[in-house]
């Protein structure tokens, strides 16, 4: 067995024991749990009375009684709305049969509207039926007539004691009343030994790195606080127009529905359509005609644009720090485990394990599944999607991050990058020629998809009045000179991946106004260099991603010199890291103009207007013939 499956065949046994212990020890953690996340969300409200110079006990015991009497309220009005709804019922059936008989005469005999139709009509029979023990038939002939009515059936019922009814009445309520209590008591010592509990926490699971400790709970606190105080904020922002709405549209318990749908909306993704179905289908039995189902529909979405699009962005600081795809996940997990209270809960605790990850190595792997922070950088991501050979993601990519960078800045600290991830995996024989050659077909895409964009910047190049030209600020603060009347070309060094940050120069050097053109890394072989058009460039730039390549640099160097004596030729040797040597002496060595390291240092000095360096003379060794050979050159013929 390997070390890693080792490793994690106890991580597995350990996940799924505390699984088990969530699900079959619920009835304790679940009140727990509402405890804990009442207490997050009580804390601001508890500290800033505090601020206010109320004591610490009544400020505690002012939030928690404010917060339940809330709660109690609401709960009381809830039922006597589904009371009055159960009651209005038989009301609505004469309307509902309608709209299914014309939907019926609409379908022409359609299978399903027939079902439904015989369902409706079917349950309100039901609802009619009287509650009588049924009648026996008579055995009379159906001509003769009885001389008096046959006696109804009459049975004596004895009336429940009153101990009984009591006992009947309040034996459902014991459950829900003692979670409740114990609820409240919990939280009111949660508030009052906060600072004790965290003490005792740090104790127990930090106490070797306090700081980390620390930022945790605070994190945790901050995120699970604010999520829960700006959620009913953004519901009550959202319950109470629907149920203005849904009153001046006549809709019965409007109350209840807009009740209904401040709690609904705590239910991710989901909630909201449950609160409209609800009230949707009332409007469509208690009205004859449609016209009252579509102004409710409006009202509903009207709400949820305005809610989605101005209230959350305007009052949200900061998100839950949860994927979208976490929320749905962590939804069915929790629901799966303790019912439609998880299913409330399951964002705020998803949160709290996301915090859990961030902050404790041991539980990283929770910040990876659920977050919504990038896992990769943005160089690792586009080489990812270079590597699988689709263009169409990389493009979609740099789009994106053009919006606020220039072309400049996603070449220099992105897409070149990306080039060095592949240039190692390459050198280490983990890249095969198929994906070396997929890899660079994509980039060429890539590349190609961007010129609209470096056309959009070098007509904004041409209106700027900047003096200096200058046009892309990168990180390091240097600034691209205007390379108008300058003629660069591009070299890839040694492959396809060379040509391929090769290009990205070029285009970045046309950006500044100059013409560039580039040249792959067969044109400057040995028998082909002499067809190079170097009439009218100015510099020659070889890039090279392998730092290893500084004897073929060399070459290359003296070949280009060798073709055009006026020629620049510079060397770009492409790195993300500080360079172990200077520039300027490895120009010298190389005999080269220059010698750069980076995009924004390559675009500088390739357009600088400089004299270009003469070729030194090299130094041939002449051999000195043998004694053998000078003696028979001696010797007469």
């Amino acid at each position: 067995m390997q070390p890693s499956q080792r490793t994690a065949l106890p991580n597995f046994a350990a996940t799924a024991a505390v699984v088990a212990i969530l699900y079959f020890a619920r009835d304790i953690l679940l009140p727990l749990a509402i405890a804990v996340l009442l207490t997050f969300a009580l804390a601001p409200l508890v500290a800033t009375l505090r601020r206010l110079g109320v004591p610490r006990l009544a400020a505690v015991i002012a939030c928690v009684l404010s917060a339940f009497a809330v709660l109690a309220m609401f709960s009381f009005i809830v039922a006597t709305q589904i009371g009055q709804v159960a009651q209005n019922v038989p009301t609505y059936q004469a309307n509902l049969l309608e709209k299914v008989r014309s939907l019926k005469d609409a379908g022409d005999g359609n299978g399903i509207v027939d079902r439904i139709s015989a369902t409706i009509e079917r349950i309100g029979q039901e609802i009619e039926r009287p509650e009588t023990r049924p009648i026996v038939p008579s055995t009379t002939s159906p001509e003769a007539k009885p001389s008096r009515p046959e006696p109804m059936p009459v049975e004596i019922v004895s009336s429940e004691k009153p101990i009984e009814l009591l006992k009947n009445l309040i034996t459902p309520l014991i459950g829900p009343l003692a979670t409740a209590g114990l609820v409240v008591v919990v939280v009111i010592f949660m508030l009052l030994e906060r600072e004790n509990l965290r003490d005792r926490f740090i104790r127990l699971v930090g106490y070797g790195d306090l700081n980390r400790t620390t930022q945790a709970l605070q994190d945790a606190g901050e995120r699970v606080g604010q999520y829960l105080l700006m959620q009913l904020v953004v519901n009550v922002t959202y319950g109470v127009p629907i149920a203005i709405g849904l009153w001046v549209l006549g809709i019965p318990n409007a109350m209840l529905w807009g009740l209904l749908a401040i709690v609904l909306r705590f239910v991710p993704y989901i909630g909201p359509a449950i609160a409209m179905i609800l009230p949707l289908f009332l409007a469509l039995a208690v009205s004859p005609g449609w016209s009252l189902v579509l102004w409710a529909a409006a009202l509903f979405l009207v709400m949820e644009l305005v809610i989605n699009n101005v209230v959350e962005p305007w009052l949200y600081g900061s998100k839950t720090g949860l994927s979208p795809l976490a929320i749905i996940v962590a939804a069915i997990f929790w629901t799966w485990l303790w019912g439609p209270v998880g299913l409330v809960l399951s964002t705020p605790l998803t949160v709290c394990l996301v915090v859990l990850g961030k902050h404790v190595p041991q539980f990283e792997f929770l910040e990876v599944l659920f977050g919504n922070e990038p896992v990769l950088d943005p160089k690792e991501r586009l080489y990812q999607r270079l590597l699988s050979g689709d263009a169409d993601e990389p493009t979609d990519q740099a789009e994106e991050m053009l919006e606020t960078i220039y072309l400049a800045d996603f070449y220099s600290k992105v897409a070149i990058p990306a080039l060095l991830l592949g240039e190692h995996d390459r050198a280490r024989g983990a890249m095969t020629e198929d994906q070396k050659q997929r890899m660079a077909t994509s980039v060429a895409t890539l590349v190609s998809n961007l010129q609209e964009i470096a056309d959009e910047e070098a007509e904004e190049e041409d209106e700027d009045d900047d003096p200096t030209g200058a046009t892309s600020d990168l990180d390091d603060g240097i600034d691209l000179p205007d390379g108008t009347g300058r003629s660069v070309l591009c070299i890839g060094g040694r492959g396809e991946l060379d040509n391929a940050a090769a290009s990205m120069l070029a285009q970045v050097l046309t950006v500044q106004g100059a013409e560039a053109s580039t040249a792959g890394h067969l044109d400057v072989e040995p028998g082909r260099i002499r067809d190079l058009p170097l009439g009218k460039i100015d510099t020659a730039v070889v890039g090279f991603l392998n730092a290893d390549s500084l004897n073929h640099g060399r070459f290359l160097v003296r070949r280009l010199k060798r073709a055009k004596p006026a020629l620049r030729v510079g060397i770009v040797l492409w790195s993300d890291a500080l360079p172990t040597r200077g520039g300027e002496s490895l120009a010298q060595e190389l005999n080269a103009d220059f010698v750069a390291f980076d995009l924004a240092g390559a675009a500088t000095a390739a357009l600088a207007d400089t004299p270009a360096v003469p070729l030194k003379a090299t130094k041939r060794m002449v051999r000195r013939p043998s004694a053998a050979k000078r003696k028979a050159a001696s010797s007469p013929t």
